[in-house]
């Protein structure tokens, strides 16, 4: 997959709308300072997996990419269909 190059600004205000789709937004860790995020979005019919970290209190003062340069780079990545088995009682 292709390596895009966002602009901070674009990540920090990603929602639906002007082309943007959010596909998933999950928290993937939480520590006791920063909430750390996984958001997939789909942009130009591309799809592209980002994290940043948001503090967990009032007083942790951590915005999304604080410690991020002006371009932040952001994987590619591909939808893929898995199926999984589960089971049940009938």
């Amino acid at each position: 997959g292709m390596v895009m190059k966002f602009k901070k600004e674009f990540l920090i205000e990603l929602e639906d709308g002007d082309g943007v789709e959010i596909i998933s937004q999950d928290i993937i860790d939480q520590s006791r300072w920063s909430t750390h995020w996984r958001t997939v979005f789909k942009f130009q019919d591309r799809f592209y997996e980002t994290f940043y970290s948001i503090g967990s209190t009032e007083s942790q003062d951590e915005r999304p990419y604080d410690y991020e340069p002006d371009e932040i780079e952001i994987d590619e990545v591909f939808p893929i269909q898995k199926t999984i088995t589960v089971y049940e009682r009938k």
